[in-house]
């Protein structure tokens, strides 16, 4: 009678423990949709290497290195954001969208993922890419955000202060709309350039793409 009372308190002991384990994980796999071909390239990190910091593919190669910092926000603009993913992606130095393939899925091969730490600080090791061949545009990195819980949203580009694109006209428009820092100003220190952009959660969002 005894190690039947013993097998039944160890079986409720056991129970709630899988049950939390269960749901943790459910909670988990919602955030990361199954659908690899189709699903937004933010989700295609890998668990072992998600951290606040990451290296862009090539990096080390390249003339103009550029590494980025920044805090992110939560939407009150005060308090660091934890957990967050920053998925970017950009041009090479000639302008063009390096493709790859990888379980018939297309990508762009110069791109990068972050979580924030508990200070919501990040850190992209990169370089400056150049002007898109195929069109007139700026010079620029391209962001995707991911809060807890949350769907994923494109958020206004990381655009270079020394391009001669970016004209007054264009920097009070964008200072009107998002009066955001997403214009790196470019510092270079031991060979390396260096800049700063903080985010704030929702304040940013890509209306244009977002609606898509």
């Amino acid at each position: 009678m005894k190690n039947l009372i013993a097998l039944f308190c160890l079986v409720c002991f056991i129970y709630p423990c899988d049950t939390i384990t269960a749901q943790e994980s459910a909670s988990v796999l919602d955030e990361k949709p199954e659908n690899y071909k189709k699903r937004s390239p933010i989700y295609d990190y890998s668990e072992k290497r998600l951290n606040n910091t990451d290296t862009i593919p090539d990096f080390a190669s390249k003339k103009n290195k550029l590494k980025i910092t920044g805090t992110i926000y939560e939407s009150d603009g005060v308090t660091p954001a934890k957990n967050v993913l920053l998925f970017i992606h950009q041009a090479d130095e000639n302008g063009n969208f390096e493709l790859k393939r990888a379980n018939k899925k297309r990508y762009v091969r110069h791109r990068g993922w972050i979580r924030t730490d508990a200070d919501g600080h990040y850190t992209f090791y990169t370089f400056i890419p150049g002007k898109y061949i195929y069109g007139n545009e700026f010079k620029q990195i391209l962001p995707i955000v991911k809060e807890p819980g949350k769907p994923e949203y494109k958020i206004e580009t990381y655009l270079f202060d020394d391009d001669p694109l970016l004209t007054e006209s264009c920097r009070s428009k964008i200072k009107q709309t998002d009066g955001s820092d997403r214009i790196l100003k470019l510092d270079k220190k031991e060979g390396m350039y260096v800049a700063t952009r903080d985010i704030v959660l929702g304040k940013e969002i890509d209306s244009y793409f977002y609606s898509k």
